[in-house]
């Protein structure tokens, strides 16, 4: 009877010791991870208190867990002393020196190990400490995280106070070594998600500082959208009434795809990205074409000078040097402010731009010296003899940059949109005639496709199923309800939540950023209009921007991230609802 008795006591140690195997392995959150930890030990060993150390990184001994509810001592345990010598005078600390466990029977009567602090939170708890059972936290052979440290072995039968039972150390140590790897796990687990964390924010913050005027863009953006996520997340009625993060992951993934949501800029190319004139490129091309009327200017001059000495009358001379010189300087006045492209380019603008360039002047060096090989290629053709008479202003052969590279467009991607036919044109003319801004059709689409990088960049990645909605919450910011967005076109339907979030946080940041080469910054009032428009055609969403403007979202990120002359008031009561 007794060894069936003993038989059964065994197993149901071993059923609790691969339950709490079971449990380890499944938890996730780390504090519930320590709480099953320290409270499978206390069943498994029928005791009366536990306590859980963890090992720092400056090698001591920290309280982690007790399964008491009183406070926890700040105090640290050091391993060491100031000299590097071992502190084994304490149970806790020679059971993680020695990745061995420390049995005692009595704690008054105990001679090998100081036990003052046991003895002393007994005086002032009131409690009687008896037993003690210290085991390590080991996940590997010579490593020790942790240590965990029982009070009281009971009689099962009698609830008294007992030594432990040398019999459940096996299964105390068994206990602790499936805790300790799991304790490992979760923590080489946590090490992975705030190293790649530490990444992203890395390769977002590399983005910002690439270009002098889009720094704080992508940590803007992410603020900005968790803002109104977790507004979103306490809406209970209306289209919203069924959102929320529900867990630590799901949030995680929101605030990576945000982080990552303008990760494809890193293809951009900088002076695309900040061409604040017509004509700019690696540098402002205004001034090569400053020199020309320079030389036109000399030009006349000489022509003054040279009529003169051929017996022509002085002043008339003079005065068609005036006027040729004036001619020019308005000309060249008229050219540079429409280099700026503050003003859209009206008809009459844009047929005294190719008068202008129909004037001509002379080249009396080869143009092709100093070129490098890459841009020697798109000279076609015999170079024309010198002196050459060239325009003012032209779009010449070698200003056409092919497009070479397809991957983008590559229909694998779904992508949805005009493909320009070349990579870029560097046309004078053709730039300074650009409707509206500086960019040409070619740049917007170069600038545009950084989204297309963006989703061809995450979705390649082999990311977890905890992330996977990574690339759409990372790559639709520019897709519209109505179907008209970029780069897939996607439909109402097909655009969650976040997605619809995504979108209102990078145009409200891009509408108030005070960092921009093109443009003025804009005031909160006139940034609210600019977005009821986009809501009025359902370029946002109108529940997500009324919830923006009634929950005081769009003012606490003005009072964080604007200038205070950009805060002006706003009556939200005309555009909510």
């Amino acid at each position: 009877m007794e060894r069936t008795n003993e038989l059964v006591a065994a197993l149901d140690k071993l059923e609790t010791l691969v339950q709490t195997g079971i449990d380890l392995g499944r938890e996730r959150d780390r504090m519930a991870l320590l709480r099953k930890v320290l409270s499978g030990g206390k069943t498994l060993l029928n005791c009366d208190a536990g306590t859980l150390y963890l090992v720092t990184e400056h090698k001591t001994l920290r309280f982690a867990l007790r399964t008491k509810d009183d406070t926890l001592p700040s105090v640290e345990i050091p391993l060491h002393d100031e000299t590097g010598a071992p502190v084994e005078r304490y149970m806790a600390t020679w059971c993680a020196l020695h990745n061995a466990p420390v049995v005692v029977d009595d704690v008054y009567a105990e001679t090998r190990f100081d036990v003052s602090g046991a003895k002393q939170m007994d005086t002032d708890t009131g409690y009687r400490s008896v037993s003690m059972l210290t085991v390590p936290l080991s996940p590997r052979e010579g490593e020790v995280i942790g240590v965990l440290q029982f009070i009281n072995a009971m009689d099962p039968e009698t609830g008294a106070v007992i030594p432990f039972p040398p019999e459940l150390l096996r299964f105390v140590t068994a206990m602790a070594a499936q805790a300790a790897v799991a304790l490992d796990n979760h923590q080489l687990i946590q090490a992975q998600e705030e190293l790649m964390d530490a990444l992203i924010k890395l390769i977002a913050g590399a983005i910002d500082a690439n270009s002098p005027y889009t720094g704080g863009h992508c940590e803007r953006v992410p603020e900005l959208a968790m803002m109104l996520a977790e507004e979103a997340g306490k809406v209970a009625t209306g289209p919203l009434a069924d959102f929320r993060f529900r867990s630590e992951e799901e949030w995680r993934e929101f605030r990576i795809g945000a982080w990552l949501h303008d990760c494809g800029k890193v293809t951009t190319p900088e002076y695309v990205v900040d061409k604040a004139s017509k004509l700019e490129t690696i540098y402002n091309r205004i001034h090569e074409v400053r020199m020309r009327f320079e030389a036109l200017l000399r030009d006349a001059r000489i022509e003054q000078l040279e009529a003169v000495a051929a017996g022509a009358e002085p002043r008339a001379a003079f005065a068609a040097y005036e006027a040729r010189r004036a001619q020019l300087a308005e000309d060249f006045a008229f050219v540079a402010e429409c280099n700026l492209g503050g003003e859209s380019m009206a008809p009459d603008k844009l047929e005294r731009l190719r008068r202008i360039a129909a004037q001509t002047w002379q080249r009396n060096f080869d143009d092709r010296l100093g070129l490098p090989h890459v841009e020697l290629q798109r000279h076609r053709g015999e170079p024309a003899a010198l002196p050459a008479t060239e325009r003012l202003l032209a779009d010449k052969p070698h200003h056409i940059v092919p497009r070479t590279d397809t991957r983008s467009i590559d229909p694998q991607w779904g992508f949805k949109v005009k493909v320009p036919e070349h990579l870029y044109n560097y046309g004078e003319l053709y730039n300074l005639g650009i409707g509206r801004g500086t960019l040409t059709e070619e740049e917007r689409f170069k600038v545009n496709e950084h989204v297309m990088h963006t989703l061809m960049m995450l979705e390649q990645l082999p990311l977890p199923q905890s992330m996977r909605r990574v690339p759409e919450y990372a790559g639709t910011h520019h897709e519209t309800l109505t179907g008209t967005g970029y780069p897939r076109k996607l439909t109402a339907a097909e655009l969650s939540v976040p997605m619809r979030i995504m979108a209102i946080a990078d145009v409200f940041e891009a509408l108030t950023a005070a960092d921009r080469p093109y443009k003025k910054a804009k005031t909160l009032s006139e940034s609210i209009e600019i977005l009821a428009t986009f809501k009025q055609n359902r370029h946002i969403d109108p529940d997500l921007f009324d919830l923006f403007l009634s929950s005081g979202i769009y003012r606490r990120y003005a009072e964080k991230f604007l200038k205070p002359e950009q805060i002006d008031a706003v009556d939200i009561g005309r555009y909510v609802g």
